[in-house]
Order: structure tokens, then sequence, then C-alpha cells
């Protein structure tokens, strides 16, 4: 059996940046108004990942710390760390 390959839909970005998500793509995923999106970028590739409705706020601040901190090690500012130096830091966190 021939597996089907997807074509990739099209759309526009709106003078205020905003992205229409075909009919087609939004019946798929079960979109409706109000769905909630994270969304990150590198490079060329945009991507939105839909969220849990049930997704709470502290949920959303821990996706944003992940990014930040992707950003961190792609611009080369982290450090490399023993697994007893990388301990002995965490456990001033919990101070």
């Amino acid at each position: 059996m021939k597996k089907e390959i997807e074509v990739p839909v099209l759309t526009k970005a709106s003078s205020k940046g905003q992205i229409v998500i075909p009919t087609e793509v939004r019946k798929k995923l079960g979109i409706k108004e109000g769905s909630v999106f994270a969304v990150s970028a590198k490079k060329n590739l945009l991507v939105l990942k839909k969220l849990d409705a049930k997704m709470k706020p502290e949920d959303l601040r821990t996706l944003k710390l992940i990014e930040e901190a992707w950003k961190d090690i792609e611009k080369g500012r982290y450090r490399v760390a023993t697994p007893e130096k990388f301990f002995k830091e965490l456990a001033k966190w919990k101070k």
C-alpha cells in the first residue's frame, strides 16, 4: 500500500502579522476559536503546537523558560559542569 504524501497548504501573513490556518487544517486538528498554541521559531521554521485547554499558566511559563534556555545554549551562554557541581548548584536553588 502506497503512503500518500501530504501536500502543504499555503497561507499568508496579514499586515498585522496574523496567519490564517486553512479550514481543512483547523478541522483536522480540532482548532476552534480560543484554541491556545505554543509558538517556536528557528531559522526559517515556524512551529505551532496546539496546547491542551486544561494547561495551567505555570505550564506556559515553563515553556517560555525552556525557549529562553535554548536561546542561551545557542548563543554559547552555558557552562559544562560535573554532576557534583550540578547537584551542588541545584541544592542552592532549593533554598
